[in-house]
């Protein structure tokens, strides 16, 4: 799967798993990025572990090796583009996933994730989303 691609939450996990399948096809891409919005919620993930310490410099060390994309205004744009399309479409969707659909929107990223509603997404058809179950 070459091209740039962005991580969701659960992509990372699967990473800190040593999910080979995930790995192997992560091996491909041309860059990989993560939303700030991403981290975040590793860190929640990490504070409510059973293993904190060791759960918190994980996700340290990931933010330093990757690139991670902030959210600024532009992004708030495409959030509330983002937002109000879900919205008319009767698709509610998380926070955070908004979020993380705007940045992919912004960088003109394909998002990598195992949430199916992703797909609900305008502009994050199957050329901007890669699920695995």
């Amino acid at each position: 799967m070459p091209g740039k691609h962005l991580l969701d939450t659960n992509i990372v996990v699967a990473l800190f798993k040593d999910d080979k399948e995930v790995r192997k096809q992560l091996s491909a891409s041309t860059e990989v990025f993560l939303p700030s919005i991403v981290i975040g919620e590793l860190y929640y993930g990490a504070r409510h572990s059973a293993h904190v310490e060791r759960n918190m410099t994980q996700v340290q060390e990931l933010a330093k090796a990757m690139t991670v994309l902030a959210c600024d205004a532009d992004t708030a744009e495409y959030y509330g583009e983002v937002k109000n399309d879900l919205k008319v479409k009767g698709n509610p969707s998380s926070e955070n996933d908004v979020w993380i659909a705007a940045v992919a929107k912004q960088h003109l990223l394909t998002v990598v994730t195992r949430d199916q509603h992703f797909k609900a997404i305008g502009g994050l058809g199957e050329r901007q989303l890669i699920t695995y179950q």
